[in-house]
């Protein structure tokens, strides 16, 4: 297994003067920000972890799904977790692509198309799995940098850090920092107005009688 780790996407900076601009104290860092927005933005990094599988009978034997398995539970694969599957160029392997994927499906995730550039080629006869994780991180957080408490007309070089550094760590996916997340949201009135709509016309639960029941007891005893 090998690891393989690489940076991908820094958190946009929308900056009023442009983070690549400078102003009279130079160049626009931390402790001479004049703006509202923070230069500490969220990093996304990604790291692929790289498996071959035997697939040379077009499957994965018993032998090499459990090792799947095994892998699988050492790197703990979790949510955000991308899995690729890359076959060698002219030797396709279909029923190793359609193993590893029942082998993923157990753990409620999908195969995704394509797969991340990794070191070598894929062997005849064999296939690559590949795990690709992102995490997200903010650098040089905290920042206590300020030169002096002196007043000054620009925010303090830790300014950012609190909010960023709790986004990069509560993100469940933090893909969606670099590209977003498409809305499932039905965007109709009509669906948007349906809670309010049930809320009104459905009948209370007050109003209805209450059911009957009927009880019985009995009791013995012995002297």
């Amino acid at each position: 297994m090998r690891r393989l780790t690489s940076l991908t996407a820094i958190g946009v900076l929308a900056l009023g003067l442009g983070a690549c601009t400078s102003n009279s104290r130079g160049p626009l860092t931390a402790a001479n920000n004049p703006s509202l927005y923070s230069v500490h933005q969220p990093v996304v990094q990604h790291t692929n972890f790289v498996l071959d599988l035997d697939a040379s009978g077009d499957g994965l034997s018993a032998s090499e799904r459990s090792r799947l398995i095994g892998w699988f539970e050492g790197i703990e694969l979790r949510y955000g977790d991308q899995i690729f599957v890359e076959e060698p160029r002219d030797y396709p392997s279909p029923g190793a692509r359609a193993d590893v994927g029942r082998v993923l499906g157990e753990y409620g995730m999908l195969m995704q198309p394509g797969a991340p550039i990794t070191n070598g080629n894929v062997a005849p006869g064999t296939v690559r799995v590949i795990a690709s994780r992102a995490t997200a991180s903010v650098p040089n957080c905290p920042n206590w940098n300020d030169p002096s408490l002196a007043p000054s007309t620009n925010t303090s070089a830790n300014y950012g850090c609190a909010v960023n550094s709790n986004l990069a760590a509560m993100v469940a996916d933090p893909n969606d920092l670099v590209r977003g997340r498409q809305g499932s949201v039905d965007g109709s009135g009509s669906t948007a107005a349906r809670a309010v709509r049930v809320y009104r016309e459905r009948q209370p639960t007050g109003t209805q009688p209450l059911p009957a029941t009927s009880t019985s007891s009995s009791s013995g005893g012995s002297n």
